[in-house]
């Protein structure tokens, strides 16, 4: 028990800068070349506006975190096994945070940017499949924000990461909380008989 804990625990410490990071990320998204014009005039992507890396990856993320590394803070069994059952549901919790960060950053990537074009404010890429990104050379369509393909691509690209390891992470700690939580138990009901 004392090993999974410790695993807990380091997952959680784990966690705890890749929340921070998505949550960096999607502000940056909001200020592209940090500039706030094109927040106050909502000229962002639409997608940006559902705050995955901010929501998902990030605050939905400090469940599993506090969960995880407050394990083992009680030397009773039972308590420590109920503790494990409470990681489980914390790492569905992460896995869910996570998972909804990389379908929107996902989302966000093929859509392209909202920027101003030589036929006004509007999505140049929507409509090609994200075939955008292999092509740098149609990136120069967007004249406004300046380099918003390169800013936006680059953060994306670094939500969908961080999401997919902290979809990872929770899901070593969902395994590791579920054999702890089915078998620590069925042990202490062993170790009671031994005893008896």
């Amino acid at each position: 028990m004392c090993c999974s804990v410790g695993v807990a625990r380091a997952l959680g410490l784990a966690l705890l800068p890749l929340a921070l990071c998505c949550m960096l990320a999607n502000l940056l998204l909001l200020f592209p070349m940090g500039e706030s014009s094109y927040l106050q005039d909502r000229q962002l992507s639409s997608y940006i506006w559902y705050f995955g890396g901010l929501g998902g990856g990030g605050l939905m993320m400090l469940v599993p975190v506090a969960t995880f590394t407050s394990l083992g803070k009680c030397s009773c069994c039972w308590n420590e096994s109920l503790m494990m059952c409470g990681s489980v549901l914390a790492a569905v919790v992460g896995m869910f945070g996570s998972g909804y960060c990389f379908v929107l950053s996902g989302m966000t990537l093929m859509q392209g940017p909202h920027c101003f074009t030589a036929l006004g404010w509007r999505y140049p890429f929507s409509n090609d499949g994200g075939r955008y990104l292999l092509e740098p050379d149609s990136w120069s369509q967007c004249l406004q924000p300046v380099s918003i393909v390169e800013w936006n691509v680059s953060l994306l690209c670094i939500l969908l990461c961080l999401a997919v390891l902290e979809f990872l992470l929770c899901l070593l700690q969902l395994g590791v909380g579920l054999v702890n939580a089915v078998c620590r138990p069925c042990c202490y009901k062993q170790e009671y008989s031994l005893h008896a």
